[in-house]
């Protein structure tokens, strides 16, 4: 991700949770405005990262608006292949899920956010992920996922290996 945009990324969302302590509504949407902006501006470009998505859907207030905003940075992170971000977008997904009762959505986006977070080294959302789960009923392990090579036939032309 070009650097100068995470940091105005990571600038506007400290100053939205700096307008959220503070109770600031009017300054709590310039900066959401001006973060979408950026959201909106980047889009289809080589500058669009699922960061600036998950941030949005972060500081979204309307619980449906948030999750497609998450789908929309989970198919960022599905294209650049990033099991962090596919983690913490799913796993963010599915507490909006629980939070408005579809529980088996949540659970399917936790299962995946499971799957994928046995490449990254965040040991908290590891636990909060395994936790959520365990909160909605499944006792699941989801083993990693290994990729096997594809088994060919070859003719057999020796009968045995002494014929070697």
């Amino acid at each position: 991700m070009n650097t100068k945009i995470y940091k105005h990324v990571h600038s506007l969302a400290k100053d939205l949770m700096q307008a959220v302590h503070r109770k600031n509504q009017i300054r709590f949407d310039q900066c959401y405005a001006e973060l979408k902006k950026v959201c909106e501006d980047n889009e289809s470009t080589d500058k669009d990262h699922p960061v600036q998505w998950e941030t949005l859907a972060d500081f979204t207030d309307d619980l449906e608006l948030a999750i497609s905003i998450y789908d929309k940075a989970l198919l960022k992170a599905e294209a650049i292949n990033s099991k962090d971000f596919l983690s913490s977008i799913a796993f963010a997904i599915a507490s909006l899920q629980v939070e408005l009762g579809d529980k088996a959505s949540a659970i399917e986006h936790l299962k995946n956010a499971k799957i994928n977070s046995n490449k990254i080294a965040d040991k908290d959302l590891k636990v909060e992920i395994s936790d959520l789960l365990e909160e909605l009923g499944v006792v699941t392990e989801v083993a990693e996922i290994i990729e096997v090579p594809e088994v060919v036939e070859v003719p057999k032309k020796l009968k045995e290996w002494k014929d070697l």
